[in-house]
């Protein structure tokens, strides 16, 4: 059995991950913490796990112990925070998942300008947690950044058309809608009911924080220096993400290039269904499952190619990625745990 705790329980996407690893053979739940509800069971918070999980929920204060006891610390906090977390556990053996933004980067300077937070922990070894992407490099990494939902719906999106060349990279343009829970528990005015009901809007336009995490990721596949156009929106539903990226497409680059490269490339992956040229992936298929849901369209009027993918931003956005990086890092079976279908209707 592998012991593991989780820092920053009572969030949903810390929520998210209680509820699959119960379903995990090999793991072992030692201490789950919270700022805001130490001293509480974690069943108060959360009443659809009560029998399931009773624990106390702990304070950080005594880290170094949690660290100690612990083969895995999953890190569900909001950015910022973790690296202090990870800079206390860097002499310990035990392995960190940062579900935040923390250690997503590798050229920290990025990190800084976006989220307008110093980072402090500069040269800890770190890899991206994207596993269909870096499934080689998880396997012995210290430290998991954990892509984040929009960006992983967006890079699964485009990585086999960046990939092989088959567009041009400077004509990507991402719009992404997602549901209220990526926007986490915290009550804020614009997530209030009577605001979000019956309601559709973007924001952050031209600045939102996963756009240079998008970049970082397609530049390492593609070899080449991107900058792209990322659109957010906010739909009235509790999850899900869909993924609409447009690119032009190169010359003499058909539509069974283009099909045989997505095939390529996720053609044996347990979490991704390639649904072909002309389909419509929705959110309600892969609700509460790791499944992301790719399809593709060719506008042979413009030139361009258009990419549809659908994840459930709590599952494969969040929890359900993190849990697939600690199958891989512990050297277990990839679905070990995330073998489970979409809630359907």
């Amino acid at each position: 059995m592998l012991k593991v705790s989780i820092i920053g329980a009572t969030g949903y996407a810390g929520a998210e991950l209680l509820s699959i690893l119960y379903r995990h053979p090999q793991v072992e739940i030692t201490h789950i913490t919270s700022e805001s509800h130490t001293g509480k069971k974690f069943s108060e918070i959360y009443p659809h796990l009560n029998g399931i999980y009773n624990q106390t929920l702990e304070s950080l204060n005594d880290i170094e112990k949690i660290g100690g006891d612990s083969d895995f610390i999953f890190i569900a906090l909001p950015h910022g925070h973790a690296m202090d977390v990870g800079k206390k556990l860097e002499s310990l053996p035990v392995r960190i998942i940062d579900l935040g933004a923390d250690y997503r980067f590798s050229d920290t300077s990025i990190y800084e300008s976006w989220y307008n937070v110093p980072h402090t922990h500069k040269n800890a070894p770190r890899v991206y947690g994207l596993a269909e992407i870096y499934r080689e490099e998880i396997r012995n990494a210290k430290i998991i950044g954990n892509a984040g939902c929009f960006t992983t719906a967006s890079i699964l999106a485009l990585a086999p058309l960046v990939r092989h060349h088959l567009i041009d990279v400077n004509t990507i343009i991402i719009d992404a809608k997602s549901g209220v829970s990526g926007a986490g528990r915290s009550p804020k005015l614009g997530n209030h009911f009577p605001e979000l009901y019956d309601n559709f809007k973007a924001y952050n336009v031209a600045h939102h924080r996963h756009t240079p995490e998008i970049e970082q990721a397609l530049e390492d596949i593609g070899g080449e220096k991107i900058i792209l156009n990322f659109t957010p929106h906010l739909v009235p539903m509790s999850r899900g993400i869909l993924a609409t990226c447009y690119a032009n497409i190169k010359e003499n680059c058909t539509a069974g290039t283009i099909d045989a490269a997505f095939q390529k490339m996720y053609g044996n992956e347990k979490f991704i269904r390639v649904l072909g040229r002309d389909a419509y992936p929705e959110t309600k298929f892969v609700r509460g499952s790791n499944y992301c849901d790719i399809a593709w369209h060719i506008d042979e009027r413009t030139g361009r190619v258009i990419v549809l993918s659908a994840i459930d931003n709590l599952v494969k956005g969040a929890a359900g990625q993190a849990v697939q990086n600690f199958n891989i890092a512990a050297g277990l079976e990839e679905d070990i745990a995330l073998d489970f279908v979409p809630i359907y209707p």
